[in-house]
């Protein structure tokens, strides 16, 4: 048993694009699909598809690459944690790496990146950076 799982999500990634792996599966839990879709719409990686086998259930991200083979994703910073969870205002929440990058923030309103939450006038806990 882990004791921060979203943090293990984001090991997963970088361990996966470290071995220049396609895809990458993650046990499934409501948020850790949030933090998959919102990379999934801001162009970080291919494709989220949540599936089930022998009642786990489980979800796969494929993984984005350049021509090149360079991964989409730069870096994956957690900044909230179990033991310290970091909160933000609409006012609070700055972009990331000049807007090159995300921060994907737990609203009250679900899971979102950080332009978005500053769009809708709302605040959270500041999960991750992406770039």
């Amino acid at each position: 048993m882990y004791t921060d799982p979203i943090a293990d999500m984001l090991n997963r990634i970088r361990n996966a694009q470290a071995a220049r792996k396609q895809m990458v599966d993650i046990p499934f839990s409501l948020i850790k699909f949030g933090i998959g879709k919102c990379l999934e719409k801001e162009g970080f990686i291919e494709k989220v598809a949540e599936k089930k086998k022998e009642k786990k259930r489980f979800f796969s991200i494929v993984l984005k690459y350049d021509k090149d083979g360079n991964p989409a994703i730069t870096e994956l910073k957690r900044i909230s944690s179990p033991g310290q969870r970091i909160y933000r205002k609409k006012k609070e929440i700055r972009k990331v790496r000049g807007g090159r990058g995300i921060s994907i923030i737990s609203t009250p309103k679900g899971v979102m990146d950080g332009a978005q939450a500053r769009a809708k006038d709302l605040g959270g806990e500041v999960i991750c950076e992406v770039w």
